[in-house]
Order: C-alpha cells, then structure tokens, then sequence
C-alpha cells in the first residue's frame, strides 16, 4: 500500500505552527508496511486543496489527512475530500448531541457553524474522536481511501490509536512487528556498514539521524505475530554483528535508559562531574524513572573554585596545565567517585565557545575522564567537536560521550581512542 500526508493548514504555511503531525504520520504509517511516496502542507484553499486531492488520488492507495476540521469558514477539507471521492455529506444527530455535550462540560454555548462538525460521510464512515469536538471521516473510491483527522496533535494522535491504525492493521491482512535500534555514530558510517540490510522488502528498515546517534527501525510482515516478530529479531541481530557495541540498545527511549539500566543490573553507582556541559549528563540520568537508586550525586563545577573546593582539584594542576585540560578532567572524575562514594564517575571540561579558543586547543575541545573505583583506573578521551560549531549542539554530543563512558565501564566494554590512568599517573602524560 502507497500513501500521501496532506497537512491542512495556512499556519503551518506560515511558520505560526511547527508540523509534528507529518513526522508522527510517516513513522506511525512506516511501521505497518506503507511506503509514504509524498507529503504536503497546504492552506485552507478549497481550490489548490481539490487539485492536490484529486492529482494524489491517482497515484496513492491511501491519503492521509490532518487538520481543517474545524468549524469555521475556512475549514473545507472534509466537504473537498468528500466531493473528489465522489462522496456527500448528511448531518449525523449522534455527533451533534456529542458536540453539545462537551460545550456543557466546559460551560460553553455552541455557535451555529458547529454544526458543520457533525457532518460525516454518506457512502464512507465517520471515524470517532472521544477527545475533541470533531469526528474524523473515512472515503473510499475505486480501490482508494482517504482519512481525515484533526490536526490538534493530541487528538490527531489519538485518534490514530484509537480508530485509524486499527482499521489500516486489518485492511493489511498481516501481522506487523516494529523494533528500533539505537546506534552510536553518524548517519554515513553507519549506513557505510551495513547499507545492504537496508535493501531487503521484508523486513524492512530504516535509518533515523539525531544528534550524536541514530535509530534503525527494523520492520517485518508476517502471517501471524511470532513469525512477524521472529524475522524482526533476525534483522537486528545480522545489524549488531556488524556495528558491535556502537548499537547499545533496542527500544530505549535514549542511552540514559541504558545506561541506569546497566548500572542497576551490576550493583553500581554513578557520579557526574560536569564543567562545560552544565549539568546536562546529570539531567539526563535523572529524566530516568528509578534512576535514585544508582545516581546521587552530580557536581556542577563551572567555576575552577568549585572544582577546587568541591572535587579536590588542586590548583597547581589548573594553573599549570589550564583549566580544559586532560590533567583537570582525571581529576575531576576523582573526586567525584571520592566525595560520592560512586564505583564510577565522569569528569567534563572543554571549550563549548563560540569564544574562548586556547593555544592547540580550538573551540569544541573537549576532555572526558571515567574514574572506576573498582579496579582503580580510569579513561581519558579527549574529543575534537569543533566542527559542529553551535555550543548546544558541541554540549549535548560531550554528554552523549559522558553518558557512553558511564555504559561502557559498567558493562566492561573497551573504551575507545582513550588514554588509561590511575590516581596516581603522573599528570604530565595526561596532557594530551
């Protein structure tokens, strides 16, 4: 099955509003095995919208709609729809009684023009909205449908749980599994490794770039959930043979999840001594449910004061070696596992700009220190980020490594391009 995203709305033209709904529609339509050819964002012109409607009709199995549902003027979509699938509309006396109900629990009045909202298809169907005031709207025509629903995201969304991917689910007539991997790395070497398992029709997947990592939802088709789900694993595993432990998990919501997972799983504790990145690893570990039973202390030591008074960092080795340096991070992660009583702890200093570059040290230089009190070493990584430029993005990739280091120390996995040490290294060689 083919489909178009046709998101209905002057605002969204005009920037007022940023178009969630066609992100939420693409991944929501990707998982049940229909390939989205086209996605549009157009205003609430009756004209321009009919054009659109009958040129995607020709060419797709399904439209799917949001927004215009409304009950002023303007909101034309489902009688255009309507008229392009050779369709009518008839008053429907259940929708009207749900309206006026809802206007009473919220001590309001209805105005005549609502009465339009309770217009639904004469041929198609109505679709239910149990959370606002407009019902969807089912058309089909010659082998092709089209599904209309509200653009408020949140009913949009639910009524899509609730209504829309059920019906699609049995139009289907097979069972749809999903799971996303999580991967460490860019979009390009990532897909370098393992671009032929992106060919297969079934299971198919699909790579999505973030910041500092990406998903791969791998999704299958089958006759029944087990095989469905049986072919999905098989994909996964063929991606984790070749991309290791740079893939840390499967269906996390982001590495945090993981991260306070490992540490629990292992009896272990974190620390976080933060500098450039402001308390941003801490943040993270702490968005996690549960995650007080392995995390109680994160330091924000932004001033070299603080590191001093806080994390025991001596300031002959700020004054000597600088403040962003691979001397000062050990040290930070030190004092973080000492002061804490944390088996591990992270230390972070850099240069997030846009000012502030240093002799061999540009804007984007990052130092990263993991301290295990367990065996008494540690890891330096030093981390070259310039290149990303804005100070958010060169933050948020330093606590993706931090949140990386934590990972790969509790499971006992190697720690890439970093420098060993122990409490009692000689800074000097820490200097990198």
């Amino acid at each position: 099955m083919t489909a178009e995203i046709i998101c209905v709305g002057t605002e969204l033209l005009l920037g007022d509003i940023v178009n969630t709904n066609a992100q939420f529609l693409s991944r929501e339509l990707a998982e049940l095995g229909i390939s989205v050819l086209h996605q549009h964002v157009i205003g609430d012109n009756p004209d321009r919208l009919r054009a659109l409607v009958l040129q995607a009709k020709q060419r797709s199995d399904l439209l799917v709609f949001s927004g215009g549902l409304g009950p002023t003027e303007d909101d034309l979509t489902k009688e255009t729809v309507a008229e392009a699938f050779g369709d009518t509309l008839q008053f429907d006396e259940a929708e009207w009684q749900k309206i006026l109900d809802f206007f009473a629990r919220t001590n309001r009045r209805p105005t005549p023009n609502n009465r339009k909202q309770a217009m639904v298809p004469t041929k198609g169907h109505k679709v239910l909205n149990d959370h606002g005031t407009a019902p969807g709207a089912w058309f089909e025509d010659g082998g092709h449908c089209a599904v209309l629903m509200p653009g408020v995201p949140r009913e949009m969304k639910a009524m899509w749980a609730e209504q829309v991917r059920p019906l699609l689910e049995q139009r289907q007539n097979c069972t749809i599994h999903s799971r996303t991997l999580r991967v460490l790395g860019g979009e390009s070497a990532i897909a370098s490794k393992v671009g032929a398992l992106f060919e297969s029709a079934n299971p198919t997947a699909a790579i999505y770039c973030k910041t500092g990592e990406c998903e791969i939802r791998v999704t299958a088709r089958a006759a029944n959930a087990a095989a469905a789900e049986a072919a999905c694993n098989a994909r996964l595993a063929q991606f984790k043979d070749i991309l290791g432990d740079a893939a840390y998990d499967i269906d996390v919501p982001a590495l945090e999840y993981t991260v306070v997972r490992a540490l629990r799983e292992h009896g272990l504790h974190a620390a976080t001594a933060e500098s450039c990145t402001g308390g941003m690893v801490a943040e993270r570990l702490t968005n996690v449910p549960g995650s007080s039973e392995v995390f109680g202390f994160g330091f924000v030591t932004y001033a070299e004061a603080a590191k001093q008074q806080l994390l025991g960092v001596a300031a002959e080795t700020i004054e000597h070696y600088h403040v962003v340096s691979g001397s000062v991070a050990a040290a930070m992660a030190l004092g973080a596992a000492k002061a804490s009583g944390a088996e591990l702890a992270v230390g972070i200093t850099g240069l997030a700009g846009p000012g502030g570059a240093l002799p061999g040290k540009p804007v984007g230089t990052v130092y990263l220190a993991g301290a295990d009190t367990r065996t008494e070493h540690g890891f330096l990584i030093r981390l070259t980020l310039g290149g990303y430029r804005e100070r958010s993005v060169i933050r948020t990739r330093a606590a993706l490594y931090a949140l990386d280091l934590l990972r790969r120390m509790a499971l006992g996995l190697p720690v890439p391009d970093a420098t060993p040490f122990t409490p009692e290294t000689d800074a000097d060689t820490l200097d990198i």
